[in-house]
């Protein structure tokens, strides 16, 4: 087992920690809220792929290839942004207004796709009760870095802490808009197209994990979609809430789920890879002994590896 391929990042990363959490899936759809709000990277989406009638599909996708660059091998996860990237580089889209023609793999499009997955994920899970210390947040979107090259970005460019991300994102905000694709999007998540037996779900369930990803999104998403959210601490305490209760589901039961990327890493690395946020802040504890850093190399062997 010790000579199994950890992958990209390994269980010692945050990343490995935070992927197994259910309210990912949460994360997700905030995602695809903040992304859409960049009209020329939502328009690429919406003219290249039949996201009204695969979005279900392109969910999955994401959250498969998610999980490929998190707990797959580092040959599979290559692998998945060999495709990626060979997909982007044959897709293009226009604007409507001045015809331009420009490609999906612009790097300033990827990075901002890129960025604002980064920030749903760190966002929504550290709102929902997931410990990260202010390093370990740092770690987590430095470590991304390496998802960032996988998709065509070079891993300098892409901010590497979360004062970087903020950064990031202040430069980017008058670029933002809503336009007709991103009211697109908005339309689908507040009321996806289901079969009729689904409708009731649909209005219990998905209606409540929508609007709770929308709630979580920063002020100005909410001041350009024109739609009002609860108060920062209410949603916070509703996603403390909703992480709460998906964490009470064994994990056991939840990695069942296709494609069983935890499963996989587990049955390659051992019971020990087992992702679980305790392990984050035990780690935080014993780095934080008095000495622990001096007794060891000039304190190189208490740093996580950095991704590549």
């Amino acid at each position: 087992m010790r000579d199994a391929d950890p992958g990209l990042f390994g269980p010692e990363s945050v990343t490995w920690q935070m992927h197994g959490d259910p309210m990912m899936w949460v994360a997700g759809i905030r995602a695809l809220y903040l992304q859409a709000l960049h009209p020329r990277a939502v328009r690429g989406v919406m003219q290249n792929s039949d996201f009204r009638n695969d979005a279900w599909g392109r969910l999955m996708r994401t959250a498969g290839f998610v999980g490929t660059l998190t707990y797959g091998t580092t040959d599979a996860a290559e692998r998945a942004g060999t495709r990626v990237r060979k997909i982007h580089s044959m897709l293009g889209a226009t604007d409507p207004t001045t015809g331009e023609r420009y490609g999906v793999d612009e790097p300033e499009l990827l990075r901002w796709v890129h960025c604002a997955e980064v920030d749903s994920y760190l966002q929504v899970l550290r709102r929902s009760g997931f410990r990260l210390d202010a390093a370990q947040a740092d770690r987590y979107i430095d470590e991304h870095r390496e998802s960032a090259r996988l998709v065509g970005l070079d891993p300098a460019t892409v901010p590497a802490s979360t004062a970087g991300l903020a950064a990031y994102f202040e430069k980017v905000r008058p670029e933002l808009a809503v336009g007709p694709e991103a009211r697109a999007v908005d339309d689908f998540l507040r009321k996806p197209p289901v079969p009729p037996l689904l409708v009731p779900a649909r209005a219990l369930v998905w209606r409540r994990v929508a609007g709770l990803a929308y709630a979580s999104l920063p002020p100005y998403a909410h001041e350009l979609y024109g739609r009002p959210a609860p108060s920062a601490r209410t949603v916070t305490r509703r996603l403390v809430a909703t992480g709460t209760a998906l964490r009470a589901v064994p994990a056991r039961v939840r990695w069942q789920l296709p494609p069983g990327h935890i499963l996989k890493a587990m049955a390659r690395l051992g019971p020990d890879a087992r992702p679980a946020p305790y392990k984050l802040t035990r780690r935080a504890a014993i780095l934080d002994e008095p000495g622990r850093a001096q007794q060891n190399d000039g304190g190189d062997s208490t740093r996580w590896r950095t991704p590549g």
